[in-house]
């Protein structure tokens, strides 16, 4: 890490000559709203700004946040340590006016001849030679300052690289965004404590901004999924999943689960997202994914009785014999393991090792192989499945072995029916009065209709 700096406040150009963008009310009421200002530095920026240097290579990286005077650095990575009062230089000193002008990214790749920046008194007083930075944004849309990489000499920034940039961006705003769910949130509840209707609304509310809202369907193949609540649902519990696409034929599926419950669980939920939506994109090893995410949570710090298990799929298309289909690496992490339903009714466990993440450093994490041809689905479930049981008798659970004949018994039902035909039998089971919260996701190959199980 190079040695501190003390950066100057001193303007190479006035003040007046900042876009008006800069001064917009509602841009300035949303960067105050964050109360990120003056604020010492947390894991949770650290992670993502040493994350931009790293995939960069470059020796530099920061989240910002731009008022009109200034812009201040949440995060600063490679300036060594400073104090709150050095993080920081003066809104017409830094290239982040520039990206709260254009709403977008700034791509610079020689500075000192770059017509936009080369006037900008940073780029000597600093040693910049190349900078590239996305916005990110409030709930409501406004800039409230960027995330980026900088480098002491000109380079090019390749299309990986920018692409990152772009995912970290999205990943600030969404932990900007869920701070401030939380903080009207925290604020509403106690206003309506005494009415358990409307708490249950809001719990219900902060848990389903931790799930896509609408979940993207790999080509070629039927995807659904689930999120059953606990008893009522009026705490927020931590059960998540996502499906999204990591490459041009490659996807990336997760399921998680966080001990515990309340606002501490779904910080770890929406950091769990976060984090394995940036690193998903780089390497086809959901066993590294699970390791960074690992990574991230020991690095914030997470309070005791606070772990989180998961399992990890990536996955791409291929063609065999059988026709199309797919094939994958998964990883699990104390989790339970996945289920395959072939065409012909038969249930196959899938196994990998792995620890518990967020307590141990090496969570010893392995992988596994599967390929899906026409017909066969892939099941990922929370314990909340298979530990569900009746109110008034704890050890009639559920059970893996109930589970594993019921997905056999998904005779000729596509994704969807079989998420729903398996919720509602465990529903059924637990008398609507599940005891942990219950997160179900099923790939399925079309074609092939699936054969009755050999005991129907």
């Amino acid at each position: 890490m190079a040695a501190a700096v003390t950066v100057s406040m001193t303007r190479f150009k006035g003040a007046g000559d900042l876009p008006a963008q800069v001064f917009d009310p509602a841009r300035l009421a949303a960067v105050y709203a964050t109360g990120l200002l003056d604020s010492g530095p947390e894991a949770v920026f650290d992670d993502l700004a040493h994350l931009a240097a790293s995939v960069t290579g470059a020796p530099m990286a920061f989240v910002t946040v731009v008022d009109d005077r200034r812009s201040y650095w949440k995060s600063v990575i490679g300036l060594g340590e400073l104090g709150i009062a050095e993080r920081q230089n003066a809104a017409e000193a830094s290239f982040c006016h520039l990206v709260v002008a254009a709403d977008g990214p700034l791509i610079v790749t020689d500075a000192a001849t770059d017509a936009r920046v080369n006037d900008i008194s940073s780029v000597t007083r600093m040693g910049i030679g190349a900078w590239a930075g996305y916005p990110i944004h409030a709930p409501g849309g406004q800039v409230l300052g960027t995330i980026c990489a900088v480098d002491t000499a000109p380079r090019a920034w390749n299309d990986q690289e920018v692409r990152t940039l772009a995912t970290l961006a999205r990943a600030i705003t969404g932990e900007i965004a869920l701070r401030q769910a939380v903080r009207q949130m925290s604020v509403q509840m106690d206003d309506l404590r005494a009415t358990s209707r409307q708490s249950q609304a809001l719990a219900r509310s902060l848990q389903d901004s931790l799930l896509p809202p609408v979940l993207t369907i790999p080509p070629g193949l039927e995807a659904a999924a689930a999120y059953l609540p606990a008893g009522h649902g009026a705490l927020v519990l931590g059960d998540f999943y996502d499906l999204f696409p990591v490459g041009p034929s490659s996807w990336c599926a997760v399921l998680g689960d966080v001990a515990g419950h309340g606002v501490e669980a779904a910080k770890v939920t929406a950091l769990a997202r976060y984090t394995v939506r940036a690193d998903a994109s780089r390497h086809f090893s959901p066993a590294q994914v699970l390791a960074q995410l690992n990574t991230a949570l020991i690095a914030q710090h997470v309070i005791d009785q606070q772990f989180l298990t998961a399992v990890c799929v990536i996955f791409r298309d291929q063609k065999s014999a059988e026709g199309a289909g797919v094939t994958g690496v998964l990883s699990t992490a104390g989790h339970p393991s996945p289920l395959i339903r072939r065409a012909d009714g038969q249930v196959e466990e899938i196994r990998s090792k792995g620890a518990i993440l967020g307590v141990f450093p090496d969570a010893d994490l392995g992988s596994a192989r599967f390929t899906l041809n026409p017909g066969d689905a892939l099941l990922l479930y929370s314990d909340g499945v298979t530990e569900a049981h009746p109110p008034q008798d704890g050890a009639a659970m559920f059970g893996e072995q109930r589970l594993a004949d019921l997905l056999a018994a998904c005779h000729g039902l596509d994704a969807a029916q079989a998420v729903e035909h398996i919720s509602h039998t465990v529903l059924d089971f637990c008398c609507h009065d599940s005891a942990d919260d219950i997160a179900l996701l099923v790939l399925r190959v079309p074609g092939a209709p699936s054969a009755l199980p050999p005991h129907a």
